[in-house]
């Protein structure tokens, strides 16, 4: 079912990303930096390891992983993570864990789109990523 979601994807719309950055706590130049990127994700995998890529002008990141297997992760906002991705119900589900908060990150495939949810307490942002032709 993975395979589903390999590939490279571009950020086609995005709801409520500032107010998730907000609580989040990612400051305010970080904030406008990020709102002005279209971010590129490329989804690969290497056996049954999953390797997503986020490619900007402004900053790149990569995490490698197995699925159910925690790992720690440096997010783009350079927050130390435990984390951990399954897949349930047909979408990635990624749990990150830190200083005791815990936000999840939902990739899913809808009409051809990559949907990213991302999910802090009461704050829901929703990315729209459509697949590239490369």
């Amino acid at each position: 079912m993975v395979d589903a979601f390999l590939g490279v994807w571009s950020l086609h719309a995005s709801d409520n990303f500032d107010d998730y950055m907000k609580s989040l706590k990612v400051s305010l130049v970080q904030r406008n930096v990020a709102r002005a990127l279209h971010p590129d994700t490329l989804i690969s995998k290497d056996g049954d390891t999953i390797i997503i890529e986020t490619k900007s002008s402004f900053k790149n990141t990569k995490i490698q992983f197995k699925l159910g297997e925690e790992f720690d992760e440096t997010t783009a906002d350079d927050r130390k993570t435990k984390t951990t991705v399954i897949l349930e119900g047909g979408k990635l589900v990624q749990t990150q864990r830190w200083d005791g908060k815990e936000t999840t990150l939902v990739r899913e495939l809808k009409d051809g789109d990559l949907i990213l949810t991302c999910t802090l307490g009461d704050v829901v942002c929703t990315r729209t990523y459509q697949k590239s032709k490369v």
